[in-house]
This record gives C-alpha cells, sequence and structure tokens, in this order.
C-alpha cells in the first residue's frame, strides 16, 4: 500500500485524505468525519484530542459499553471500527498527563438552529437572530455548553478557536448548514467568559485572518478583539414604572429634553481611568433629575476598537463596549436610569462599518456585508465600508441588533446616525465615483428599503419607543409613516435650524440686522417633520471650539449671548438635545481623552449657566404651551419676525386650548430696549418667568416687575405690552392669571 507523510508525523494511509487535512486545519465537513458515523453494517468512532493519552467512548444508557479508541498518527486522532449498533448517548473518557477526565463529544450533537431558524435566515427574516446567532450558554439534551452559529457561506471551512481548545484551529470544526450559509457547533466543554473567534478557509481554500462574532454579546478590552461567551443577562429590572409610561413620556406632545454624552468623557475616575457602567448611572441620576433633563442619550455604546472614533466606527453591534464594564452593567446603568424616571436612547450606526481585519470586512474570504461594488461599499469621507442593505441577511443582521438594544437593555430608542449618507448615492462622491440606481436617479433604493423596515420592526415590536433620523438634506418625509411612502422615523435633528442659528449667533450683534432671517426661517419648515432641536457633539469638535467660544464680544456678552440663545432655542417649537459640558458653557472644545471642565462650576458665570438650563427644563416641562405642540403650528405665532433694526424676535407659545400662552422676546444686541412694545392677546398683567439677564443665572441683574397689558392693537394681536429687555437677553412671560 503506497503510504504519505504528512509534514512532521507518521505516515497515514493515502485512503484517508481526511485525516491529514484534519492534522492541517482544513477539513471540510468534521461532522461527516469525527464522533461516531455509520459504517456499512456498524460504525467508525473518531475522536480528535490533541495531548491525550488515550481515548474511550463510553456509552450512557444501556448496557454502558466501552470501545477504547487506537491512535492513528501522532497528532491526537483516535478511531475504532465496530460491527455492533453504535450508542446514541455516549461520553469520552480521556487520560492524558494531568489525569483522567470526562467530556461530552461535540460531534454526537445534533443541529444547532432548526429548520424553521434556517428558512427565515435565508428569506432575511430571522428578526430574532441575536437570540440564534453568536456565541452563547444553552443546553442541548440535558447537557450545558454553548452553541456557536457563525453566517459565512463562501468558507469552505470555518472552526471556533478560544479558550476553550487552546486557540486550536483544528479541533472544533463546524458543521455547515449548505442552504443557508451557516456554520454551527455546541460545545459542552466551553463557558461563559471564555474568549473566541472563528477560524476559515476561504472560497479558494485560503486561510483568512480569526474574525471576531459578528453577533457576540460582549467583547474583549481593546487592544485585543475576541468575542466573549455571554450567558442570558441575570439583571432584574426593576424599571416596571417606567416602561409602563413609556408611550406617553416619548409622544410628541410629551416634553423631551436629551442631554448628549459621551461615557467615556462625562467624567473620569481619580486615577484617570474610565468609570464602570454602575458608577456612571449613580452619579449621572441624580445630576439629570438636578438639570431637569427627560432623556440621555449615549454615543454609540456598541464596542469598538478605536477611541477617537467615539464609537462611530463599530465592531460589534450586539455588544456593549467593554471599557466600561459588562452587559449586565450596561443593563444596571439604564435600570437604574429608568427608575430615576429617565429615558435612555442611545446612537446607532448601520451606515458603515471599519475595515479592520478581524471585524466584518470581507469576512468569509470576499465582499459579504459590504457592497461588492466600491461605488457603493465604500466610503471615501471616513474610510469604511458600506454595508450591502439589498442583501436579506445583512438586512436581517442590522434589524436584530436594533431590537436586540430595545429588547435586552430595554433601550428607549434610537438614534440613527448619518442617515443622509445613506439615501444618496452620489454622498460625498465626485462625477464618476457614483453609479445611478435602476431608474437612473441617485437615490440608495435598498437603503431607503432597510430604514422603512428597520422603523417598522422596532415600532411594531416595541410601540412607545422612539427612533431618531441624523439627516441633513430637505428628504422629504423622514417621519412619515411607511404605508404613506415616508421613512418612518418618530423624530429628525432638524440640522437647518442649528446651523443658521449657530451662523446667526457667531455674528457681531451691529451685524445680526442683515442676517435677520437666520433666526426666523426655522419656523418656515418647522412642522415639515417632528424635529429635535439639536446642539450635539459634532458643534464642539474638530476644531470648531465650545458653544460659548462660538459667542462673539467680550467674556461678558458670550455668557449673555450663550444663556439667550438657549433661552430661544428651549421656546422655541421642537424637542432639545444638549451635548455634555454644553450646560455649564464648557470653554474648550469637547476632547474625548479628558473629563468635562468641572472646575468651571466654582466660577458663578458657569454655575449660572447651569441654573439657568435647569430652570429651562423645568418651564419646559410644567409650562403646557411649551412642549405639547412642537410638532403642531397650531401652537406658534410670530408677534414680531420682521424686527430687523432692532434684532428683536418675539413669538407666542400655545397649548392645544389655545388657552395658556407664553410670550417669548429677545434682544440680540447688547443694547438695553426700555419699554419696548409688543402685540399680546391678552390685557392685563403679564409677568416674567424667565429673564436670561437675571443675576442667579450670572447676568447682571434686572429690576423684576409686572407688565401691563393695554387694550391697544399691535402686531396683529388685540393687545400691546411694554417690557424692558437687558441687553443680550430673552424673557418669557406669562399673563399673570396663569401663574
Amino acid at each position: 500500500m503506497n503510504k504519505k507523510t504528512p509534514r512532521g508525523g507518521k505516515s497515514i494511509a493515502d485512503d484517508d485524505e481526511r485525516a491529514i487535512a484534519l492534522r492541517e486545519a482544513r477539513l471540510e465537513d468534521s461532522f461527516a468525519y469525527l464522533g461516531v458515523r455509520p459504517d456499512g453494517a456498524g460504525a467508525i468512532m473518531r475522536a480528535f484530542i490533541p495531548d491525550a493519552e488515550q481515548v474511550e467512548v463510553c456509552e450512557i444508557g444501556g448496557v454502558q459499553r466501552r470501545w477504547r479508541l487506537a491512535p492513528k498518527g501522532d497528532f491526537g486522532l483516535y478511531v475504532h471500527h465496530i460491527s455492533e449498533p453504535p450508542p446514541i448517548d455516549y461520553r469520552l473518557m480521556i487520560s492524558d498527563a494531568h489525569g483522567v477526565r470526562e467530556m461530552d463529544d461535540p460531534y454526537r450533537f445534533g443541529e444547532v438552529l432548526s429548520a424553521a431558524d434556517i428558512h427565515a435566515w435565508r428569506a432575511g427574516r430571522l428578526w430574532r437572530a441575536h437570540d440564534r446567532l453568536g456565541g452563547y450558554q444553552t443546553e442541548i439534551n440535558g447537557i450545558t455548553g454553548c452553541a456557536f452559529v457563525v453566517w459565512a457561506p463562501r468558507a469552505r471551512r470555518v472552526a471556533v478557536v478560544g479558550d476553550f481548545n487552546g486557540w486550536d484551529n483544528r479541533v472544533h470544526g463546524m458543521r455547515k448548514r449548505h442552504e443557508a450559509g451557516i456554520w454551527e457547533i455546541f460545545l459542552p466543554g466551553a463557558k461563559v467568559g471564555d474568549r473566541y473567534k472563528f477560524d476559515m478557509l476561504g472560497a479558494r481554500g485560503e486561510r483568512l485572518a480569526l474574525k471576531a462574532d459578528p453577533f457576540a454579546r460582549a467583547a474583549e478590552l481593546r487592544p485585543e478583539t475576541a468575542s466573549i461567551v455571554a450567558g442570558r443577562l441575570s439583571h432584574r429590572w426593576a424599571d416596571q414604572s417606567w416602561m409602563a409610561e413609556r408611550s406617553k413620556r416619548q409622544d410628541v406632545s410629551a416634553p423631551i429634553s436629551v442631554y448628549e454624552m459621551h461615557l467615556g468623557s462625562w467624567r473620569r475616575a481619580d486615577d484617570g481611568g474610565f468609570l464602570n457602567y454602575r458608577e456612571i448611572g449613580e452619579e449621572l441620576a441624580p445630576y439629570l433629575l438636578e438639570l431637569g433633563f427627560t432623556h440621555v442619550q449615549f454615543l454609540p455604546v456598541t464596542e469598538h476598537p478605536y477611541d477617537p472614533s467615539w464609537g462611530y466606527q463599530p465592531t460589534g453591534l450586539f455588544a456593549p463596549t467593554s471599557r466600561f464594564g459588562t452587559p449586565e452593567d450596561f443593563a444596571a446603568l439604564v435600570d437604574r436610569l429608568h427608575q430615576a424616571g429617565l429615558g435612555v436612547l442611545c446612537d446607532y450606526v448601520p451606515a458603515h462599518f471599519p475595515t479592520d481585519g478581524f471585524g466584518l470586512a470581507q469576512f468569509d474570504g470576499a465582499a459579504l456585508f459590504e457592497d461588492a461594488n466600491p461605488k457603493r461599499g465604500f466610503h471615501p469621507d471616513w474610510n469604511t465600508l458600506i454595508y450591502d442593505w439589498g442583501r436579506p441577511q445583512v438586512l436581517n443582521f442590522l434589524v436584530s441588533s436594533a431590537l436586540c438594544w430595545l429588547d435586552r437593555f430595554h433601550i428607549d430608542g434610537l438614534r440613527v446616525d448619518a442617515v443622509s449618507s445613506m439615501l444618496y448615492l452620489d454622498y460625498s462622491r465626485k462625477e464618476g465615483e457614483w453609479e445611478p440606481n435602476a431608474y437612473g436617479g441617485n437615490i440608495n433604493l435598498e437603503a431607503v428599503s432597510f430604514l422603512q423596515k428597520l422603523n417598522e420592526m422596532t415600532y411594531g415590536e416595541y410601540p412607545g419607543i422612539s427612533m431618531v433620523a441624523e439627516e441633513s438634506t430637505a428628504w422629504p418625509g423622514v417621519c412619515r409613516a411607511t404605508h404613506e411612502g415616508g421613512l418612518g422615523f418618530g423624530y429628525k435633528w432638524n440640522m437647518g435650524w442649528m446651523h443658521d442659528t449657530l451662523k446667526y449667533m457667531a455674528r457681531d450683534p451691529i451685524h445680526r440686522r442683515w442676517h435677520h432671517d437666520e433666526m426666523t426661517f426655522g419656523i418656515s419648515y418647522a412642522w415639515s417633520e417632528n424635529f429635535v432641536l439639536a446642539l450635539s457633539h459634532d458643534e464642539v469638535v474638530h476644531g470648531k471650539g465650545s458653544l460659548l467660544g462660538k459667542m462673539p464680544g467680550p467674556e461678558q456678552d458670550q455668557f449673555a449671548n450663550l444663556r439667550a440663545y438657549y433661552a430661544f432655542m428651549w421656546a422655541h417649537p421642537g424637542k432639545k438635545l444638549l451635548f455634555m459640558g454644553g450646560e455649564f458653557a464648557q470653554r474648550s472644545e469637547w476632547n474625548h481623552d479628558a473629563a468635562l471642565e468641572w472646575g468651571l462650576l466654582a466660577d458663578p458665570r458657569h454655575s449660572g449657566v447651569s441654573a439657568l438650563i435647569a430652570s429651562l427644563n423645568r418651564l419646559y416641562r410644567e409650562t403646557t404651551a411649551l412642549h405639547e405642540c412642537d410638532c403642531d403650528p397650531g401652537g406658534f405665532e410670530w408677534v414680531q419676525a420682521n424686527a430687523r433694526e432692532d434684532s428683536v424676535f418675539a413669538f407666542l407659545r400655545w397649548d392645544r386650548a389655545r388657552s395658556r400662552p407664553v410670550l417669548a422676546v429677545f434682544n440680540f444686541t447688547p443694547v438695553v430696549r426700555a419699554g419696548y412694545l409688543v402685540g399680546v392677546p391678552i390685557a392685563g398683567s403679564w409677568r416674567s418667568v424667565l429673564n436670561t439677564a437675571d443675576a442667579m443665572f450670572g447676568g447682571e441683574g434686572f429690576d423684576p416687575c409686572d407688565f401691563k397689558a393695554q387694550r391697544k392693537a399691535l402686531d396683529n394681536q388685540p393687545c400691546s405690552l411694554s417690557v424692558d429687555l437687558p441687553a443680550l437677553s430673552g424673557l418669557l412671560l406669562v399673563p399673570g392669571e396663569h401663574l
């Protein structure tokens, strides 16, 4: 008989090429070769246990037969032929240098995914894929272990490697479910906390870089990149009251004031390190309650390898970043905030992903999660890859990720990042760098369909949540229902309002008269969507400076401008969002590597801005006219929109019953305007409920007084009111009888 000699070992018969492939970690179908397999009238038993000195198969139940397997070669393969009926249930008895141990053979277990799971995945409708794919603890036939399931349709071989097998890529080759491109295995020896990755051969038999699990529920702390086996969340939720009221608290008629924050740079530990999720929760909840915010929004908490990406280049869409603790720790943070009556939103990034070799890029040796066409699959601005939203399984992957956060972690909504970059095929591309759609246009039809499905599924499965779009163009119907042709979001960031008003505020007051429309234009489209007025992290990075730093004039004028601007924002129709540090007028632009400048609160001007935000949030929450019609044109009425020469703006906010108005008046010049006349709908006493020049806010102070409205028509109102407007200030007034 001819013999072949594998590298560095004994001869193996050339009729058993599979043994050679096993030794070289390229055996493509381990489940057809290892374990107990029919062989004519009997069976052949094979086990691959490197470093074993002796291996026996021990039957469980029945007559409890035992068979000793003989070594084949010197690399850990043990074989035995039997002519009798093979055992159904058995264990392996292994003797090695450490003694004798028993183990369950992973190759005696059946399929992990059901036929229904496979069918749903093929169709792109396995919406709870986060419970079926990935690496997780489970039980099969009464045996506890871990299932590993991964989608890699073009791979010729996939093995799971990790702490449970010494990272040996020969040991645990997986079963391929050919009809779905799914590879799976159940390992009784694996446990929660084990690190793991997938070892693959590509379509041409080439070995790929080890890949982290796309569905991993936890991951190593960067710079390490392995996935971690996670059990089901052990956290016991105590947020039932919040969850029962969530729909009401997130309705378009509710007061929604969001504190946007980056978990790694809000506060730091004494040694400069990160706080744990639980530690953050204990400090954050009372802080937000003191300031009066209704919600917090976290920059992406999904796992990511590069700190300066702030989470916007994620590699683990199902795993809370390990920088701040475990999934249980993150659940405890959300629960703590919910118990305090605070909603929790998270950034969600389905637009693109990084090119890191351990991640999704070229996952099974070729484009799988990304579009294979570089004109559609590569983002030139960020050097990232763009998802192939037209592939059913990719759509399923992304929607499942969104549902996972809403389900496992009770998240109250997702802010979808970079929607504009998804919608347009020519986004940030020059002529010749993009290809039109099937109809010759620049709309990414697959991205539109994905976003519609995302919103249909999230709202359908979890009514009462909020899906928020960061969309910076005039795309029609972002917040329109999908059955009416819209994208189906609940809210949209008002990027136009932010850009226009910040541009106005940065101007020297002497020039503002020529740019009056920058403050008024937003009302012309304020009800085309359900808007969030967002002063986000993007406005205080990359050399843009802080919000305080954008304001013109000497320092006292900078503070006065910022206070007046905040009052304008809180009085203006739309929900509110402010990035951390803005609440006390941080001087420097945001630095993700350091905590906020908390020491500034010792300065009365900075603590005064904080007091102003708390007062604005309180008024916004408690005054129906300031929030009930945020998304309804019936709740707004211009009083003075054209006082260009004075740089004064005045408008009314109404509740739905039009019975409790608030008058908002703003003077954006450094000139005191005493006895300034504005029209009002009601005669009699009006009283200021907020004046940004108040000394408690760091202003120069003013003489509080009642104002008397006369029955003399002005500004299309039946009455007129004479008010004193401090320099660079904002006032909110209500009729006296409503105090």
